[in-house]
């Protein structure tokens, strides 16, 4: 039995970005945060980092998939200047006032368990670390430790938390 992967899941917005209070809709206005050395730290201790993000607005029609593909190659690129690479991002396109009920808009835990399938990890040994309750819940349903923080928080806060 091949040896399964641990993670550490990760909202987005709140998170990785500033919180704007809504959407972020234009990568202008995409402020990535200075988690540089903490997800570094997690990545050296053998953790895969996977972003786990409801992306509503594209339901909306907000934003669409280029502007959402834009924001995301920029967090991704400033990440890696600092030797930070994320494994995978998994959005949610829906709102429930726009599309219906879904299985992958937290608190549902359908993205964790995409990322969970795909890439062979266990649950058990992982985390999701959110700001807001339900990202903690959607951890939980997963299977995986739900770890909450304020909006902006350095993650170096709760790295401790962490095996």
């Amino acid at each position: 039995m091949p040896v399964k992967n641990k993670a550490v899941f990760l909202d987005r917005d709140g998170v990785l970005n500033k919180e704007l209070g809504d959407y972020v809709t234009r990568v202008e206005d995409f402020v990535v945060l200075d988690n540089f050395t903490a997800l570094k730290t997690l990545q050296n201790k053998g953790y895969l980092l996977i972003v786990a993000t409801n992306q509503g607005g594209l339901a909306k029609g907000w934003y669409n998939e280029d502007d959402l593909a834009k924001m995301h190659a920029h967090l991704r690129q400033v990440y890696k200047e600092h030797g930070v690479e994320f494994t995978d991002i998994f959005y949610c396109p829906h709102h429930p006032e726009f599309t219906g009920d879904c299985d992958c808009r937290k608190p549902k835990p359908g993205l964790l368990l995409q990322g969970i399938e795909k890439y062979n990890i266990d649950p058990s040994q992982s985390y999701f670390i959110g700001d807001r309750e339900r990202d903690v819940i959607a951890g939980i349903a997963a299977g995986v430790k739900g770890i909450l923080i304020n909006s902006d928080q350095p993650i170096s806060d709760v790295l401790e938390m962490i095996a």
